[in-house]
């Protein structure tokens, strides 16, 4: 299912070979965030020619809206979005419980209980229960290549106890997930969540829990939630060497580039994240510097990544680009960034065009996609 196929010479990097249903995957790689089954402004056909390899959509999003059961209706995920690549839907859990203590007027939005969480639909009040199982058999019914089992993701900074109470919560239902497993005909591959905020004893607790049980894959989540890169590269750094070397990494909801080189440098495989599409819609857009490959191959061998080592931004919006006639990116494979100017998508920004952050969302995307190529060059 994965094979690891070279190992960087200066740090724990490693490029690999992931087997999905819907094709192998080249690792380390980067999913593209298509939470509702959609990227905003973009297609799949935009994805299509990005050469992404996998998108990542949302378990908890989609069954309120449309339903899992009007996408299987569909042909599942794959059909609805017309998509050939190989899809991975998150449990849905950081969504549920970022609603946990909140209330809508009297209602309670969300109650978390041993069986799962019991919640309300944002969008017409509804109920819903989901349980792990049932996470778990929604993601089946996608027919998604990769499976994340639901756990409980806590915001920090918290509680000591909290987070004990979580991490024991969170192998619980990672069991009740793998037992589930063995009633889905057409099975995804399973990876499970590694929590424990920042306390190095729970964080090892939490993984030493989920390799008894074993899964395909593991995910380091809970982090990227507002503590300091600092304080995320602490965790990967006494994690990673404890994580099972045959099996994907994945480090959840990660980040800017620097992040992602400081990841791969500690062995991570697999990332995602809203930045380039959320920060493109912004008028923000992530460039390389000249000799991106060779800048970034000395920066996968560096004891520490600093932003701007082999990228820069613009804020495309500032009036200095208003009659700027370079392309908006000449390396770029796609036309309209080649043929376009800076100064007409500068204009695009300031009459409200929506061509604007459709402009600058696949600017980015090319950029973190060709990040990752030129990072499992280096390895």
């Amino acid at each position: 299912m994965y094979k690891i196929t070279k190992k960087h010479a200066k740090s724990a990097a490693r490029a690999g070979l992931l087997k999905t249903a819907h094709g192998v995957l080249k690792t380390p790689f980067f999913m593209p965030v298509a939470t509702r089954g959609t990227l905003k402004h973009l297609s799949t056909e935009d994805l299509k020619g990005l050469k992404s390899q996998i998108l990542l959509s949302n378990t908890y999003h989609l069954m309120l809206k449309p339903g899992e059961d009007h996408i299987v209706n569909q042909g599942g995920l794959h059909q609805f979005m017309d998509w050939p690549g190989a899809i991975l839907t998150d449990s849905g859990g950081f969504q549920i419980f970022s609603l946990a203590g909140k209330r809508e007027g009297s209602k309670v939005l969300v109650k978390i209980t041993e069986k799962g969480a019991d919640f309300r639909s944002p969008w017409d009040g509804s109920k819903h229960h989901l349980t792990p199982e049932k996470s778990l058999q929604i993601q089946a019914k996608l027919g998604v290549d990769i499976a994340v089992c639901l756990d409980e993701c806590v915001a920090l900074p918290a509680t000591r106890p909290y987070l004990e109470k979580s991490v024991e919560m969170t192998s619980r239902w990672a069991e009740r997930c793998k037992a589930e497993l063995a009633n889905i005909k057409n099975k995804p591959l399973l990876f499970a969540v590694i929590q424990g905020g920042l306390e190095k004893d729970l964080r090892l607790k939490s993984l030493a829990d989920l390799k008894a049980i074993g899964f395909d894959g593991y995910n380091i989540g809970g982090l990227s939630v507002g503590e300091s890169p600092v304080e995320m590269y602490k965790v990967l750094d006494y994690l990673m060497p404890e994580m099972p070397i045959d099996k994907p990494r994945y480090l959840m909801g990660v980040g800017y580039p620097e992040n992602i080189i400081e990841g791969v440098k500690r062995g991570v495989d697999m990332f995602d994240c809203v930045i380039p599409t959320r920060e493109g819609r912004h008028g923000k857009l992530f460039v390389f510097k000249k000799n991106a490959p060779a800048l970034i191959t000395k920066a996968l061998a560096s004891k520490k990544v600093n932003t701007g080592d082999f990228y820069e931004t613009i804020n495309i919006k500032n009036n200095q680009f208003a009659t700027d006639k370079h392309p908006i990116n000449a390396s770029s494979d796609i036309t309209e960034l080649r043929g376009l100017s800076k100064a007409y998508l500068n204009y695009l920004y300031k009459i409200d065009e929506p061509l604007s952050a459709r402009l600058s969302s696949l600017n980015n995307l090319e950029f973190y996609l060709r990040l990752m190529r030129y990072i499992r060059q280096a390895i």
